[in-house]
C-alpha cells in the first residue's frame, strides 16, 4: 500500500506495520455481511491513530469514568471520544468532521440509510454528556515514553532526556470561559481568555507524556508540581530557570530522577568545591525563619523533608551571538544533580540543556499545525478541557507514529516532517478510495478481529523526512 504524493521529493521509504482503520473496520463489516446486528457507529475510527488509541482502551476509560450512555443513542460515548480526537486533525465544522470519520463506510457501500450525521447541536450535547474526564483518563492511559535504546538524541548515558515547559492557548471569549479562565489584566497582545498548560515531554520524539492545566493565574511551577507522578528514576529532567525553586528541586529529587535546570543570574551559587573540569559544587538552601543560619545537608540526613541545604553541580558557559543576533554573548549557568564529572562532562551537560527547546517545537505543533493558530473552539470550560486533552492524545498518536517510522530506518525522528505526516494521516482517514478494493477482497480473511485492525503482515507507506517542517 503506497500513498501517492505527486511532486514531493521522497528521501526514504519507511516500511512499518500500521493500522489501516477505518478500512480494516470496513473489511470486518464486509467480511460478515450476514451478521449486521451491530450499529454503524461501531465502525467509526481514526485511521492510523487507532493503533495508539484502540477501541478497547476507549471503552475501558469510558467505563472507568462512568461516562457510558444510559440508553442507545446515535452518538455513543466511544464515537464522541473519537470525534473529539478528530477535532485536532480537522478544523472543519462539527458535522463535516463527523462526516470524515464515517466517509470510509460509504466507500465500502455499507452506509446505513437509517443513520445520518447528527446536527451540530446534537454533537455539542453529546460532548457535554461525555465531559472531559474520559479524555484526560485516555491521555493518562496511552501517553508513555516511546524512545528505544537506539533512538538518536533520546539519552544521556542511561538517562532518558525529558523536558518541562509551559504554553498558553487561546479559547473563545465567552462568559463561561472567562469565569474559569480569566483574561490577563493590564492589556495583552492576546486579549482572549487563555488556558495555561505545563507539559513533560520526551526530547527526542516530542511525545508529551504528562500535562497539567490551569488559568493564567496559576503559576508554571505550581502546575509542574502536578507532573511528579509521571517522573521515573531513569529520567533527566531539563527545565528553564523560571521553574526553579528549592521546593520544586526537592520534590523532583524525591522521584529519583536527575535534574538539569538553568539558574537565575541573581542566584548566589558560591563554590564549596572546584571540580577537575572547571565546574563546581555549590549548595542551594531552603528559606528558613531563622535567616538561613541552620544548615542540615541532605547528604548527611538523607531526607529532603528535613534538609535545609542540597549540593548541586554548577556549569557555567557562554554562547556568542545568542541574544537577538546582536553579536553579544550570553552566559548560561546550569545546576544539576549529576555531581561527578567522570559520569557526565560539562560539555555534555551544556549540549543536553539545549535539548529543552524540543518541547517548544512540540507546543508549536499543537498551536500551529493542529490548531492552526485559531486556538481551541469550545465555548464552555469543561468542553475546553475535553478538547485540550483530545488535542494532546492526537498529538501523542501522531508523534508515536513518526517515531515508529523513524525507528524502522534508524534515523532521528526530527528528520520526519510533522506537517507531511499529518497530511498522510488526514488523507488516510478521509480518502479510503486510495486503498485498492482488491486488497479488501484478498485479505479479508487474514485479519484477526481481536487485533483491533492490525494486519498480520507489514504494510508500506511513504513518509517524507527533512530537517525542518
Amino acid at each position: 500500500m503506497y500513498a501517492d504524493f505527486g511532486g514531493i521529493p521522497w528521501v526514504c521509504r519507511v516500511s512499518i506495520c500500521m493500522n489501516v482503520s477505518p478500512l480494516v473496520d470496513i473489511i470486518d463489516f464486509v467480511a460478515d455481511r450476514e451478521s449486521r446486528d451491530g450499529k454503524l457507529t461501531d465502525y467509526v475510527s481514526l485511521g492510523v491513530l487507532t493503533r495508539v488509541v484502540p477501541r478497547y482502551v476507549v471503552d475501558e476509560v469510558i467505563n472507568e469514568t462512568r461516562s457510558r450512555e444510559k440508553r442507545s443513542r446515535s452518538l455513543p460515548a466511544h464515537v464522541v471520544v473519537y470525534f473529539v480526537l478528530a477535532l485536532a486533525l480537522f478544523r472543519d465544522g462539527y458535522e463535516e468532521v463527523l462526516r470524515k470519520l464515517v466517509n470510509g463506510l460509504r466507500f465500502a457501500r455499507v452506509w446505513s440509510v437509517n443513520w445520518s450525521v447528527p446536527t451540530t447541536g446534537a454533537i455539542t450535547q453529546a460532548r457535554q454528556r461525555l465531559g472531559s474526564a474520559p479524555l484526560k483518563a485516555l491521555f493518562d492511559r496511552v501517553a508513555v515514553p516511546v524512545a528505544t535504546a537506539g533512538t538518536p538524541g533520546a539519552w544521556l548515558g542511561r538517562r532518558r532526556l525529558m523536558a518541562i515547559d509551559g504554553v498558553m492557548i487561546d479559547m473563545p471569549d465567552t462568559t463561561e470561559n472567562c469565569a474559569r479562565y480569566p483574561k490577563a489584566e493590564g492589556g495583552t497582545r492576546r486579549p482572549s481568555p487563555q488556558l495555561r498548560a505545563v507539559g513533560l515531554a520526551e526530547c527526542s520524539t516530542h511525545v508529551i507524556i504528562a500535562a497539567a492545566l490551569g488559568s493564567i493565574r496559576v503559576g508554571e511551577r505550581e502546575l509542574a508540581g502536578q507532573l511528579l507522578d509521571a517522573v521515573t528514576d531513569d529520567m533527566l529532567i531539563i527545565a528553564d530557570r523560571g521553574f526553579f525553586s528549592y521546593q520544586m528541586w526537592s520534590d523532583f529529587l524525591d522521584t529519583g530522577a536527575d535534574l538539569l535546570f538553568r539558574a537565575w543570574s541573581t542566584m548566589k551559587l558560591t563554590p564549596v568545591e572546584i571540580l577537575s573540569d572547571g565546574t563546581w559544587i555549590a549548595e542551594i538552601r531552603r528559606k528558613t525563619v531563622q535567616g538561613g543560619k541552620t544548615r542540615i545537608l541532605l547528604d548527611n540526613i538523607g531526607d529532603t523533608r528535613f534538609a535545609t541545604h542540597i549540593r548541586v553541580r554548577v556549569v557555567e558557559y557562554q554562547i556568542s551571538g545568542h541574544r537577538d543576533n546582536d553579536g553579544k554573548s550570553e552566559t548560561f549557568r546550569l545546576m544539576t544533580t549529576i555531581l561527578d564529572p567522570s559520569d557526565v562532562s560539562a560539555a555534555e551537560l551544556a549540549n543536553t540543556y539545549h535539548q529543552r527547546w524540543e518541547l517548544e517545537t512540540a507546543f508549536h505543533e499543537l498551536e500551529v499545525q493542529l490548531l492552526g493558530t485559531a486556538g481551541l473552539r469550545s465555548k464552555k470550560p469543561d468542553m475546553v478541557e475535553q478538547e485540550f486533552w483530545g488535542l494532546l492524545v492526537s498529538h501523542y498518536a501522531i508523534r508515536s507514529f513518526i517515531h515508529e517510522a523513524a525507528d524502522s530506518v534508524d534515523i532521528d525522528p526530527d528528520r520526519i516532517s510533522f506537517t507531511r505526516t499529518l497530511n498522510i494521516i488526514r488523507r488516510q482517514v478521509t480518502d479510503p478510495s486510495a486503498f485498492s478494493p482488491r486488497y479488501v477482497t484478498r485479505h479479508t480473511r487474514k485479519l484477526d478481529p481481536r487485533s483491533h485492525g492490525t494486519p498480520n503482515r507489514a504494510q508500506h507507506t511513504k513518509l517524507p523526512y527533512n530537517y525542518h517542517d
